[in-house]
C-alpha cells in the first residue's frame, strides 16, 4: 500500500504542483473505484476466513430410549445420552490459521496491484487530456495567426500586390484548423468521460488539467533491481509462501485426530432386591482416536504442493521477464520522446525565423502567401509533434514508476 502512494508523487516529475493535482485524482479514484472496492471486499473475506478455520469440529450430542429395557444386575437401563468432541492433532488449528492468513496476504497484494494499475490508467488518461487541450490551444493560436495573415492579404489585394485567391486559401486553411479543433473537442469529451469513470463519478464533470508541461532537463535515475519489489512479483512470492503453509497444514491433518466423550445411562432400581448399587446410573468417559491408515490422499496433496511451487517459480520468472522488457521499452520510448522534443524545438525555431523573414518581406512590399501557408503548416506540425513528445515522455515515466516504485 505504501509503495502505491510513493509512485503517486512521482508521476509528474517536472513540477510538484502538477504531481499534487494528479495525486488528488488518484486518491479520489482509490476511494471510489468499484474495482478497488471489490478487491478490498475480497481481502476482508479472506481475513474472515482466519476466524472460520480456528473453530473445532461440531460437538456430537445423541440420545436414545430403550423400547425394551435391558435388565442388568443393578437394574433396567432406560435410555442412553452421549456427548463427544473430536479434536485435531496438536498445532493443526495454528497451521490452518497460518494458511488462511497467507491467503489473505495474497489478496492484500492484489489490492496493491489494482491500485497501481488504476493510478497508471488515471495518469495515462490525464496526459491524454492535457495533450488534447494543448493541441486545441495551439490551433487557436494558429487560427489567430492566419487571421492576421488574412488581414495582410486583404491589404495587399487592395494595393494590387496579392490576389483574392490568396485570401481564399488563408480562409480555407482557417476552416481546416477549426475542423481539427472541433474534432479534438469531441475527443476531449470522450476521454473526459473515461477519466471520470475511473473515478466513478458523473461523466460530465469537468477535469482540470495543467496549462503547460515541459520535459525536464534530467531524468530520475531508476535501477532495474526495483522490479523485485513490484507487487506483480510479490504476488508470486506470497502464493509460494501460502503453498508452504498449505503443506504444513497437510502434514498436520495427516496426523491422528483425538476424540473425547461421555455416555450416561439412567438405570431403574430393582424393587425385589436391596443392595448398595441398586439403580445406580452408568457414567462412561470415552477416548477415541481417528488414524489415517490409508494416507494416499495426503501424499498426493504433498506432491501437488511441490508441483504448484515449481509452477509458481516458472510463472514468476516469466513475469519478471515481461516486466524487464516493459521497463527497457519504457526507458527507450521516454528517451525517444526527449530526442523528438529537442528536434521539434529546433525545427520550430527555424520555422519562426522563416516567418519573421516573410513579415519583413511584407514591409518591403513583397510577400508570397503560399510560403506563408507552408510555414504555418510546418509550425503547426512541429508544435503538435512537441505536444505528442511531452505526452509520450510522461506516459512512459508513469509506466516506469508503475514498474519500479
Amino acid at each position: 500500500m505504501k509503495n502505491v502512494k510513493i509512485i503517486i508523487g512521482l508521476l509528474l516529475v517536472s513540477a510538484f504542483a502538477k504531481a499534487q493535482e494528479l495525486q488528488s485524482y488518484i486518491q479520489e479514484a482509490e476511494a471510489n473505484n468499484p474495482v478497488i472496492q471489490a478487491y478490498e471486499l475480497r481481502y476482508n473475506i479472506a481475513q474472515e476466513k482466519v476466524n472460520e478455520v480456528t473453530t473445532l469440529p461440531n460437538t456430537v450430542v445423541s440420545a436414545g430410549y430403550f423400547v425394551s429395557e435391558p435388565e442388568t444386575r443393578t437394574g433396567a437401563q432406560r435410555a442412553r445420552f452421549s456427548i463427544s468432541q473430536m479434536l485435531p492433532w496438536f498445532g493443526t488449528i495454528t497451521a490452518r490459521e497460518n494458511y488462511a492468513s497467507s491467503m489473505a496476504e495474497t489478496e492484500f497484494v492484489e489490492i496493491a496491484i489494482a491500485k497501481r494499475k488504476l493510478a497508471l490508467s488515471i495518469a495515462q488518461s490525464y496526459y491524454q487530456l492535457y495533450s488534447i487541450k494543448a493541441k486545441q490551444d495551439i490551433l487557436n493560436e494558429n487560427i489567430q495567426l492566419l487571421q492576421t495573415y488574412e488581414r495582410l492579404a486583404l491589404t495587399s489585394v487592395e494595393v494590387g500586390k496579392a490576389s483574392a485567391v490568396d485570401v481564399l486559401r488563408l480562409q480555407i486553411r482557417q476552416n481546416e484548423l477549426q475542423q481539427q479543433k472541433e474534432v479534438l473537442q469531441e475527443e476531449y469529451l470522450a476521454e473526459q468521460a473515461s477519466f471520470n469513470n475511473l473515478l466513478n463519478r458523473k461523466e460530465s464533470i469537468a477535469v482540470e488539467v495543467v496549462q503547460e508541461m515541459t520535459i525536464p532537463t534530467e531524468d530520475p535515475i531508476y535501477r532495474q533491481e526495483g522490479l523485485a519489489l513490484n507487487p506483480e512479483l510479490l504476488k508470486y512470492d506470497r502464493l509460494y509462501e501460502s503453498i508452504e503453509q498449505s503443506e504444513l497444514l497437510n502434514q498436520k491433518e495427516s496426523a491422528p485426530n483425538i476424540g473425547f466423550g461421555l455416555d450416561y445411562v439412567p438405570v431403574s432400581e430393582r424393587p425385589d432386591m436391596t443392595f448398595s448399587d441398586n439403580g445406580k446410573d452408568i457414567v462412561m468417559p470415552m477416548v477415541s482416536l481417528s488414524i489415517p491408515i490409508f494416507n494416499n490422499r495426503y501424499k498426493s496433496i504433498s506432491k501437488q504442493n511441490e508441483l504448484r511451487q515449481q509452477e509458481i517459480e516458472t510463472q514468476r520468472e516469466q513475469r519478471l521477464n515481461v516486466l524487464e522488457s516493459a521497463f527497457a521499452k519504457a526507458q527507450s520510448q521516454r528517451n525517444q520522446a526527449r530526442i523528438a522534443y529537442s528536434t521539434q524545438d529546433r525545427n520550430l525555431k527555424q520555422a519562426q525565423d522563416a516567418e519573421e523573414i516573410l513579415v519583413k518581406n511584407y514591409e518591403t512590399g513583397t510577400i508570397d502567401f503560399n510560403d506563408v501557408l507552408d510555414i504555418q503548416e510546418l509550425q503547426l506540425k512541429f508544435q503538435m509533434n512537441q505536444i505528442d513528445s511531452v505526452q509520450m515522455y510522461y506516459v512512459q515515466s508513469a509506466i516506469i514508476n508503475y514498474l519500479i516504485n
